[in-house]
């Protein structure tokens, strides 16, 4: 993906910033406690934030939370759900905080759209001494059949590469550096997987997919012909036709520790 596309898909949310709140999931506890685990401290900023999917699951396990999000509409949302939580205006390559303000810099499925060259230096200014960095990825578990057909079925656009534990470690595992060759911020990778699920109905998924960016972008007929086909086949199996049931997920982390 060239600049202006990552552009293109980072700016879609907002168009749909009430569908994602509504309809995205939050994030498995024992995934951002790993996050957390090795920080010296309980400040956390959660950077791009969304509608602040993250930033309750970090309110929930006591962290002292700050939220920043480029996305007006987003930010919006995030304020609305969650009014005591201090939400700025702000982007991963401009982060309105002072120097070592933060124990650990947290990004829930956002770290693939920062331009580290410029957003690696930032978030290294505002982490403490020993701070750490988390991407955090929602995964649908295509080890699970149905999950697998779901995946095929959706095209990459829809699930990619980062949504499904077969790829997701090769595809974030150098997240964290700059492609500019600069010099990095940040020490050497961990990865873990933690179990996740979301209770979702077959419209409840496909409402869920229509808020990925590769969905958000596409032309409204092949956006209708993709949800359709989605749709078709979650009719099709017996698991996903007829009333809720639990989406297989996992919670992938990849963690760093500042230089």
């Amino acid at each position: 993906m060239d600049q202006d596309e990552r552009l293109l898909h980072a700016s879609s949310f907002g168009a749909a910033a009430v569908e994602y709140a509504e309809h995205r999931p939050d994030y498995a506890q024992a995934a951002v406690r790993w996050a957390l685990e090795p920080g010296p401290g309980p400040r956390v900023l959660d950077l791009g934030a969304g509608t602040g999917k993250l930033t309750a699951t970090l309110v929930a396990l006591g962290a002292e939370v700050i939220a920043v999000e480029p996305d007006p509409a987003m930010l919006t949302e995030l304020r609305r759900m969650l009014p005591a939580v201090r939400a700025l205006s702000g982007s991963a390559e401009a982060i309105p905080l002072p120097d070592a303000s933060v124990d650990a810099v947290l990004a829930g499925n956002a770290m693939h759209w920062f331009d580290m060259s410029v957003a690696g230096p930032e978030i290294a200014r505002v982490l403490a001494p020993n701070g750490i960095l988390a991407g955090l990825w929602n995964l649908m578990n295509d080890g699970v059949e149905w999950v697998a057909g779901l995946a095929r079925v959706s095209g990459s656009a829809a699930i990619g590469p980062r949504d499904t534990p077969a790829s997701w470690r090769v595809e974030t595992a150098d997240m964290h550096l700059p492609k500019t060759g600069a010099a990095a911020r940040f020490g050497s990778p961990e990865q873990a997987e933690f179990p996740h699920g979301q209770c979702r109905t077959a419209d409840s998924l496909v409402a869920t997919i229509a808020t990925r960016a590769g969905v958000l972008v596409m032309p409204e007929q092949e956006q209708e012909a993709t949800l359709g086909r989605i749709r078709a086949f979650l009719a099709s199996r017996p698991e996903t036709a007829r009333g809720e049931f639990t989406l297989p997920m996992l919670t992938g982390v990849l963690r760093v520790r500042r230089l």
